[in-house]
């Protein structure tokens, strides 16, 4: 799957594409191009693509393939759960208040007075979506974590409501690999009356999920995550859960989401689900081996090296770490030079020169950060690789403490002579 020349340990931003994968939409990409919504023979083909692909991602899931809605991807999947539980909210609030005078009732305004809950730690696909709704007049508490990214679930349920109208949480960190405890949370949910909404962008394919045992009304999931096509995605909408559409248009996707179904992705999605499903199982224990093998090997041989989120549970394949005397840029620009791929945080942040909200949330005065590295691994990875970035990383830190150890001194002794 991948070049001698690159270690790449950065599968939390994407995945190398599973072979099956591309052989399976590769006709789609050539021979079999109908649009699934035309009535000859010739589209059906893709019709019928389309519909396998959701069966396989219903199977991953453990949900009905009614539940499924296909999308651009993770982000496209949040805003169209945050955009329209809030408006149909404010619908119905309006509905309601017209009633009583008989006047009609006005549509796509944010209710005042509606609260969304979520996390300081999500992704921007979910932070900013619901900042707008601030500016716009919504009500959004964002919880805290500890310092180890665990959300406190007794403040979360203080901090539902009556005005609250949806819960927003990921399943899985991005940076941290941390899992919230998303069963119990849409239980809380059910049992105030709010809808929940979970982020399993990193989730999906790692952990197992069984959707239609639980109270989870949205799941937001992106094919690239788990070895697909970039571009592609999915909505899991609970079929006793109303939802207005983000996207209107020509009626696709059972009128939840307007557009020309993007075949040849959606079949590699569903393959890809398929693929997952097979191994899930067994690539858990490899993936969690090799990552355990490298934590421990990091932590033993770099002294002032931790993990984040180390007594948390987490997703078998990554590891957030930050390491002391060092700043997170520098020792990626080091790194690449090694040829080992992997990232400070959020590739969506990657270019930006704030530190990482994640770890900032689960350590306020601390500057760890400026100092931490996400490795995540995958099933692609090879224990060859593992080895050689165990050998490469603790030397790499070396180096650039290095580098700062007499930069500090100097500044050290500026300030003792300074008169």
């Amino acid at each position: 799957m991948l070049t001698d020349d690159f270690i790449y340990l950065d599968n939390n931003a994407t995945t190398p594409p599973d072979p099956a994968v591309i052989e399976e939409m590769l006709p789609f990409l050539t021979k079999y191009y109908g649009n699934p919504s035309s009535g000859y023979a010739f589209a059906a083909k893709s019709r019928k693509a389309v519909e396998l692909a959701r069966e396989r991602l219903a199977a991953l899931l453990g949900c009905d393939t009614s539940e499924i809605v296909f999308t651009s991807g993770g982000t496209e999947s949040n805003n169209a759960v945050i955009h329209s539980t809030l408006a149909y909210s404010a619908v119905a609030a309006t509905k309601a208040g017209q009633s009583e005078t008989g006047g009609k009732f006005a549509t796509g305004r944010i209710r005042h007075g509606g609260r969304v809950v979520t996390t300081a730690v999500e992704h921007s696909a979910v932070l900013r979506p619901c900042q707008d709704l601030e500016r716009r007049g919504c009500l959004v508490t964002f919880l805290g974590v500890d310092r180890e990214g665990n959300v406190d679930v007794a403040e979360l349920e203080a901090a539902i409501g009556p005005e609250t109208v949806l819960v927003s949480m990921m399943w899985a960190n991005n940076e941290t690999g941390v899992l919230f405890p998303v069963e119990k949370i849409a239980e809380i949910c059910r049992q105030k009356g709010v809808l929940f909404h979970t982020d399993a962008v990193q989730a999906t394919g790692k952990i197992p999920m069984r959707l239609r045992d639980t109270a989870i009304n949205f799941l937001s999931l992106s094919a690239h995550k788990f070895h697909g096509p970039k571009g592609v995605g999915a909505l899991y909408v609970n079929r006793r859960t109303s939802f207005h559409p983000l996207i209107a248009g020509g009626g696709q996707e059972n009128e939840r989401r307007g557009g020309t179904e993007n075949v040849a992705s959606i079949v590699g999605l569903g393959k890809a689900a398929e693929c997952a499903s097979e191994y899930l199982s067994e690539g858990k224990v490899l993936v969690r081996s090799m990552r355990d093998r490298f934590e421990k090997a990091v932590l033993e041989t770099v002294s002032g090296a931790a993990v984040n989120g180390a007594d948390a549970a987490r997703i078998p394949n990554t590891s957030s770490f930050s390491f002391e005397g060092i700043e997170s840029p520098a020792a990626l620009l080091l790194l690449d030079r090694h040829r080992i791929c992997c990232s400070a945080g959020s590739a969506c942040r990657t270019g930006s020169q704030e530190a990482s909200h994640v770890l900032r949330a689960m350590d306020p005065s601390g500057d760890g950060a400026r100092r931490s590295l996400r490795f995540s691994f995958g099933r692609f990875n090879t224990e060859a690789q593992i080895g050689r970035a165990i050998e490469v990383v603790p030397k790499v830190i070396e180096k650039l403490r290095e580098v700062a150890a007499p930069a500090r001194g100097s500044a050290v002794s500026s300030v003792a002579t300074a008169p």
